[in-house]
Parts: C-alpha cells; structure tokens; sequence
C-alpha cells in the first residue's frame, strides 16, 4: 500500500533526538531556543514562539490580543476545523465566509463583506500550502472606512488601532509571496509541525510575530513564553542560572514545545528549501504533467507570479464529480493499494458547526472545490514508480466511475 504522507525519519532525524535525550534537556531548553531563532531567520519575522501545536499558537494569539466574549474572527468556510475551534474556545463567534474558486483560499470580497463593529481579527489559511492574497487583506484592514468600524476592548488593540490578521500558515512555511516568506507578511502567523506537515516535530508549531511599531515583537515574546508555561516567569532553563524562585504573573496554559521537539525541527529546518521542498515541487510537476490536457481534471494552482507555494497538499479534482461519486472513486483508488485522502470537509458540514447554525448552502464555492477534490501522495521517500502507480490508480478509478 502506498501510503499518503509517512513523516521523514532518518538517521539524522534519529541522531539529533538521541543527542537531545542524552543531555538531559527533554523539555523546553537550548534546542528550542535555538529553533525559535532560526525559524526568525529563515522566515523574516521579528520574532518567534515555539508552542506544541499550531492549534495553541493560534489560541494564544488570540487571547493576548483580548479576543473573547461579543467579538467576531472572520475565517474561511474551507479549512480545518482547529481554525474555527480556537475562536470558539475564546468565547467569540467564528464568521465563515466563502473561497475563490482557483486556489481554495480565502476570497477577500468575502472578508470585506463580513465585517463589523465586532471584528477583532482575520484569519486567512493557506491552503494546501498555497499562500493567501495578503497585500490586498493587509491592504483592506488599514483602509479609511474599515479602521474606524475598528472597536478596541483593551489597550493592546488600542494600540493596534485596527483589526489584526492572524495567518493559518499551518500549510504553508516555506511559501513565497511577492519573494517574501509566510511569516513575514501580516501581523501574527502561526505555522504546524504536526507529523504529515513538510517541517514535522511530531507534533508542534510556531508563531511569528510581526508586528508594526510601536509594538516591541521581542517583550511579546518574552510574555508569551510566560503565557504558555502556566503563567509562571521562569521556565526550566532560567532556574538553572542561580535563582529557582518564580512567580506565577497570570492563569496561564500548558502550550510550551520540548527540546526533543525542537531536535527535529533544527534537522527538518537545515534542509528545507535545499532538499524537502525541491523533492515535494519534484512530485507535484510530476502529476501535473501526468493530468494535464485531460479535462476529467482541474490542476491545483500552486505556482503563479507572485506566488510559491509550499508543496504541501496535490489538491486534485475531477471535474463534474459529485461528492458520491468523488467518494466512490477515492474507495476504488485505495482498492489499488493507493492512499488519498481529501482536503478538507468545509466547516458548515461537520456536526458541531451545523448545530450552531452555519449551512452549507452560504458557502456555494466551497462545497463546490470540496464535492471533487482528492488530495494525492506527497512525501519525501515518494519513488518515481509509486508515483506512477498513483496517476494510473486514479486514473482508472475515474474512469470505472465517470464514463
């Protein structure tokens, strides 16, 4: 069975880990420190919190920022459902609006739309790795008209003066937008290092901040790590310095990344754009010029002139497929020893959202990419023949279905 998205585990994956656990530093300490600061590095952030799932990340954000009870975070109806849940576990009301029809992300008409007095924060994903129109968002929050709809509940979005966008990068590190790097185009961007991600930690995931002045990215920094260890302002590796004594400043959570974490993520990081993403473009070149010319397939769009994406999901559709059909095709494809998976039920479909309200029939363009699309096999160990026997397993499954 080819599988969908195996993590790379390697020796020197292995290596780095046992070094970690051989020196005694298990939990947050100098690897993380350390892949904190390459990842500002390599994004052009101005600075960064490992955090243990991209899940966390976006919460924290959110809570630092004051969002809560009567407030309103605008996200697209087509993502996974942690994009959703976090606002919800703040006590605001997530604000589904609809995609474009090309590309799957976030239509910005929609967003305009959608706000209110109520908006405290936009939050576009970049599906499938695929980076989001952010000049034209960024553009949109600091207009004229929008600014003074702006109501600030505390002094951090005082200080703001607008609302913030908070990126679901959770596809994407390693995208190009305009020759700039996710993680420094909008105010805050969360990325995921969970197992099937390009940059895996097992779990995981970072926030980089990128705020404009007069804000200082580094003392939020320092808070954060503050709110992520419980609130208490000393972690493990300050009380190694001479002074065990903390305080606990605030409720804080339990969000913090570990040293056996981070080991990973120092090794996935060191050969990124040389080695993972060059074998990941490599894999999505090849299907598309498997399908391409076929009209029973519409491409993903993954490379334009102002974007790159990060090569993290095929997001194939077969054209005219109804969601039956789509899923007749994907039992046949596994029948084939071939792993698919699909990317993603759009938040209105799922129960928990649907009970509270939100219909799918709002969100016309997402149920339309969703009915169709099959993601394909994308991972580094991926052999040139198994991807032929993917492109052959799927094409044959349409066909048994479709003609």
């Amino acid at each position: 069975m080819i599988p969908f998205s195996p993590p790379r585990i390697d020796d020197k994956i292995i290596a780095e880990v046992v070094d970690t656990l051989k020196s005694g530093w298990i939990t947050t300490g100098p690897k993380t420190k350390l892949f904190e600061k390459k990842l500002t590095e390599y994004t052009g952030g101005k600075s960064t919190l490992c955090v243990n799932s991209a899940t966390a990340g976006l919460e924290i954000a959110l809570r630092w920022f004051g969002v809560g009870p009567g407030d309103e975070i605008i996200v697209p109806a087509y993502t996974y459902c942690a994009t959703a849940n976090v606002v919800v576990h703040c006590g605001a009301k997530p604000v589904m609006v609809d995609i474009n029809g090309d590309d799957f992300d976030i239509d910005v008409d929609k967003i305009r739309a959608a706000i209110t007095d109520r908006t405290k924060a936009i939050m576009p994903v970049d599906i499938a790795g695929f980076p989001c129109d952010y000049d034209e968002i960024m553009s949109l929050v600091k207009e004229d008209s929008v600014v003074r709809r702006f109501s600030a509940n505390n002094e951090i979005q005082r200080q703001l003066g607008r609302i913030m966008v908070l990126a679901d990068s959770s596809h994407s590190i390693g995208a190009l937008y305009k020759g700039k790097h996710t993680g420094s185009l909008v105010d805050v961007t969360v990325f995921s290092f969970h197992a099937v991600k390009n940059l895996t930690t097992a779990e995981g995931g970072a926030v980089i901040f990128n705020l404009p002045e007069p804000f200082d990215n580094d003392e939020i920094y320092k808070f954060l790590c503050v709110l992520s260890l419980h609130g208490q302002n000393k972690d493990a590796l300050a009380k190694t310095k001479g002074n065990w004594k903390y305080d606990v400043i605030t409720a804080g959570f339990k969000m913090n990344m570990t040293d056996i974490m981070a080991s990973m993520g120092l090794v996935e990081l060191a050969r990124y754009d040389d080695d993972t993403l060059v074998k990941r473009k490599k894999i999505f070149d090849f299907y598309t010029s498997q399908f391409k010319g076929d009209n029973r397939f519409v491409l993903p769009v993954y490379e334009t002139v102002d974007k790159r994406t990060s090569y993290h999901v095929y997001l194939l559709r077969v054209n005219g497929a109804s969601e039956e059909q789509r899923n007749e095709i994907i039992r046949r494809i596994n029948g084939k020893e071939v792993s698919v998976n699909v990317h993603f039920q759009p938040l209105p479909l799922l129960s928990f959202y649907n009970g509270l309200g939100y219909k799918m029939s709002d969100y016309p363009q997402a149920f339309d990419n969703y009915k169709c699309e099959i993601s394909l096999p994308v991972y580094y160990d991926l052999t040139d023949e198994q991807m032929q026997t993917v492109v052959k397993a799927v094409k044959e499954s349409v066909a048994e279905v479709m003609d």
